[in-house]
């Protein structure tokens, strides 16, 4: 389990395209302190560390595969050389939760289909599947690229939100910045839906059966 709360932007320096792909990510995680086999959020995708090196004083890389079906189900088949990874270990007991409580499993790629600057702040329209949109409400939450953040507004196919000058700059959604962002040109992102959301939704599908039995 994880929090949403980045806690490093690494990037990707190798990409070897095989019968799965594998993919190396510099970080500013020590080599030592990643077992084989942990799992890192890597822009909402929970990935299995398969090797690790320290290759400076404050640089380590680590070593990750991906499926067919992650690559089809996420956006990392579009992760090449330089793409900026949002990271964040997995959460310990006795950690504080700081965002909320996120599964690394991504239930979509969504679109970020408007960018609008509101003060230092940044208005995001979301268009997630349209079978998704029951599962957002305002003042809930979102997993998007791996960081947890409060929706602001709902529609009937978007949602927005806001995002604080600190997010912008210690995350992966940094390079937002440089993109001109519209409904004919949007910028894809991973998107996992809050668990309470998840779990009350399916409940919801046996209430009439419950009521009636």
């Amino acid at each position: 389990m994880f929090t949403g709360i980045i806690t490093d932007v690494g990037h990707v320096v190798h990409r070897e395209d095989r019968g799965d792909t594998l993919f190396r990510i510099e970080t500013a995680y020590a080599a030592d302190t990643i077992d084989l086999g942990a799992s890192i959020c890597c822009n909402g995708a929970c990935m299995t560390v398969i090797a690790r090196e320290q290759v400076s004083d404050d640089r380590a890389t680590f070593d990750l595969e991906a499926s067919a079906e992650s690559l089809s189900k996420t956006t990392m088949g579009t992760w090449n050389v330089g793409s900026l990874i949002n990271l964040e270990r997995s959460l310990a007991v006795g950690d504080e939760l700081g965002g909320h409580l996120v599964s690394g499993h991504v239930d979509a790629v969504a679109d970020v289909v408007a960018l609008v600057t509101e003060g230092d702040s940044w208005r995001l329209t979301i268009r997630p599947p349209q079978a998704l949109m029951p599962f957002f409400a305002p003042k809930g939450s979102v997993a998007l690229n791996g960081v947890s953040l409060t929706i602001n507004e709902v529609d009937d196919a978007t949602f927005g939100i806001n995002m604080i000058p600190h997010t912008q700059q210690v995350t992966a959604f940094s390079a937002l910045g440089t993109l001109v962002i519209s409904e004919a040109s949007p910028a894809p992102i991973n998107l996992e839906i809050d668990q309470l959301a998840r779990y009350v939704h399916r409940q919801l599908q046996f209430l009439p059966q419950a009521q009636g039995s």
